[in-house]
């Protein structure tokens, strides 16, 4: 089966890490936020990804081929970013079959064995019941469960299913014919709308099957992407180092093996990457990269990528690959 990843974006709300880091390999629970899809596609017989792809490339390619040799991986480039519809038209000479379609900037726990079970369906549509639909695309079905139409950011409670950004296609000729109408057709607020693609399939006939996902879990964002992190290490990922002496850990914390924690307190919901090393200080509510060095800081909230030196730094940080700040200077 294939899978679509729009993997083009630059993930401006989260520089400075994007800057040397894809969005979709920042990581939750010391583990990057693609590994987690990934993972999910594979177990139902995903063997083949074709990438939308424009900022840093050639990093996302060559962490694929290390990570996951087994899927074939087939780069699309992005030259203009237009819209969802835009992106995903640039796949269509590739796909030759029902074929998924996922955003890569949230984690999910959905039942996608639904495309096995419901083969009477043109497609599905993963949504999340919220409180805040106001935010949000929401979705608005009939009493079978069915797509009516998607409104965005609606004013009035029509809907709370919100659009979370996976879909299966089984009619994937008429998606792509309802992708050139909407490319065809003046942009709405400057974009392209794959949405507006999925409303021509409903007008012309399709089914496409709206189903609940159990989580969701958005990574677009600072504060979401630590919100994020707090959720995983709640729902199974945490990983606590062995007890050592003048160190205190608060659960939940995922600390990889070969951490050095000196004389610190660290947590509550915490990852820390591979090779770094905390001395002093306390540490929560943060993500903490791989090879970074933490001497006496006070951090929380904080995002800290890899091979960092900060020392005495207190409050929140956003501190990307590489940085050296010493705040008793």
């Amino acid at each position: 089966m294939q899978a679509i990843l729009p993997l083009a974006g630059k993930g401006t709300r989260l520089r400075p890490h994007t800057h040397t880091r894809p969005k979709p390999l920042l990581r939750v629970a010391n583990r990057p936020v693609l590994d987690y899809v990934l993972r999910q596609l594979e177990e139902i017989g995903v063997d083949e990804i074709i990438g939308i792809t424009g900022h840093l490339a050639p990093t996302i390619e060559a962490w694929l081929a290390e990570e996951h040799p087994e899927l074939s991986f087939r780069a699309v480039p992005q030259e203009q970013q237009l819209g969802t519809a835009d992106a995903i038209r640039l796949a269509e000479p590739y796909v030759d079959g029902p074929v998924l379609i996922v955003f890569v900037d949230t984690l999910f726990d959905a039942d996608l064995s639904l495309i096995q079970k419901m083969p009477d369906r043109d497609g599905i549509i993963w949504a999340k019941e919220v409180e805040d639909y106001q935010r949000f695309g929401v979705i608005v079905t009939d009493e079978h469960g069915d797509m009516v139409r998607i409104v965005e950011k609606p004013t009035e409670p029509i809907s709370r299913l919100a659009n979370i950004g996976l879909y299966f296609l089984r009619d994937w000729r008429l998606m792509f014919e309802g992708i050139a109408h909407v490319m065809a057709s003046p942009p709405q607020m400057g974009e392209y709308f794959l949405t507006d693609a999925f409303q021509y399939m409903i007008d012309h006939g399709a089914r496409l099957l709206t189903a609940e996902v159990d989580h969701w879990w958005d990574c677009g964002k600072p504060e979401t992407l630590l919100e994020t992190n707090r959720e995983v290490l709640l729902a199974g990922g945490a990983r606590e180092p062995a007890a050592a002496e003048g160190v205190r850990i608060v659960p939940p914390v995922c600390v990889a093996p070969d951490v050095s924690l000196e004389n610190t307190v660290i947590g509550p919901n915490v990852s820390i990457g591979a090779g770094s090393t905390i001395r002093g200080g306390h540490v929560r509510e943060s993500i903490v990269g791989e090879n970074s060095v933490l001497d006496g800081c006070e951090l929380h909230e904080s995002l800290i990528g890899d091979q960092v030196t900060a020392t005495g730094l207190s409050g929140t940080a956003s501190l990307g690959d590489h940085t050296v700040i010493d705040a008793l200077d």
